[in-house]
């Protein structure tokens, strides 16, 4: 099935009337997913957003229950669901494997995290392959295909004057056929994209299981502000933290974005800090990007979007990373 760009909108603007339907745009001069409505233009020409879809499934800012205590003394809690039907339009192959990555996180290990699964149940992911990628972009090293994403409801490839269209699940097959109007009959080859960026994560896994005391943290950390940047625009982190407020017998639990950036986030009540100095926090950002979700989920935490690479205020380069790992020579363990 093609999809048309002369249909494209109308397309977009017949979901738009049933659902919130989030396209990437540039608001404020922040490019982001937002909620397509009069005044947003959708740019599906635009190689990235800057802050990834993730607020859809993980709110920045997320309310979480509400608790009063009423004339008669009783306790009550009322949970909060704020999920919706929603679709996002346009996220590209990078964003749409960090999503598989959150699903691990949250919906796997024998723990569901019910506020993600009830946002994950009711949204339609819709992609678009690449055709262009920026000078940061290292998708490819990583294992993603940036023309084609295998976990979308949705495939579209571009093939110059329309988009082949692919329905991957029942979600998407059924959204697929109430898109019949239009779509047309046929087949068109896709636009590739070239990546020209690499790295080489052969045996990084592996050598990090020895490098914990390396001298790469201490020079990482010497440059790292720990600003927290790199943790806000990347996909796939999801650190948070809850807190409440309270007005007299009423209150509210919520919980907001963190980062294990911040000196503050293992911060506990004793006063004791497990990672007091940036050198820790650094080691940790990297070793739960490369080694820990790796170990635990058969998966990198890293998807090649390069968003970090691009925004960090001091150029701290996980590529250049992941290559001097590549080459650090791992001393052998001592024969007892």
């Amino acid at each position: 099935m093609l999809l048309s760009k002369q249909n494209l909108m109308p397309l977009l603007n017949s979901l738009a009337s049933d659902v919130d339907v989030f396209v990437p745009t540039t608001i404020d001069g922040v490019k982001k997913f937002a909620r397509l409505a009069d005044g947003v233009e959708p740019d599906f020409d635009m190689i990235n957003t800057t802050m990834p879809p993730k607020d859809l499934l993980f709110p920045q800012t997320q309310k979480m229950y509400h608790f009063d205590v009423d004339k008669n003394g009783s306790y009550h809690i009322h949970e909060y669901d704020e999920s919706r039907e929603q679709i996002v339009f346009g996220i590209r192959p990078c964003d749409m494997r960090s999503i598989v990555c959150l699903d691990e996180v949250f919906l796997t290990k024998g723990f569901v995290d019910e506020f993600y699964a009830n946002a994950r149940e009711k949204l339609l992911t819709v992609s678009i392959g690449c055709t262009q990628a920026a000078e940061t972009c290292f998708c490819t090293s990583m294992g993603v295909d940036p023309i084609y994403a295998p976990n979308a409801d949705v495939m579209l490839q571009d093939t110059g004057d329309a988009y082949k269209v692919t329905a991957q699940t029942p979600k998407g097959e059924a959204a697929v056929s109430a898109w019949s109007e239009f779509l047309s009959d046929g087949d068109a080859e896709p636009v590739n994209c070239d990546v020209t960026l690499k790295v080489s994560m052969e045996g990084v896994v592996d050598k990090l299981e020895g490098m914990y005391d390396s001298p790469i943290w201490e020079n990482l950390s010497i440059k790292c502000l720990n600003c927290g940047t790199c943790t806000y625009v990347c996909p796939t982190c999801h650190c948070f933290d809850i807190s409440q407020e309270n007005r007299k017998k009423d209150g509210v639990r919520f919980r907001c974005w963190d980062s294990c950036m911040f000196s503050e986030y293992t911060a506990m009540a004793g006063g004791h800090n497990p990672r007091p100095e940036k050198l820790e926090r650094e080691r940790n950002r990297f070793m739960h990007k490369l080694n820990f979700f790796e170990r635990r989920y058969g998966m990198s935490l890293c998807v090649g979007c390069g968003r970090c690479v691009e925004k960090c205020p001091v150029a701290l380069d996980i590529t250049r990373l992941i290559d001097d790992i590549g080459s650090y020579e791992v001393a052998p363990a001592s024969a007892e």
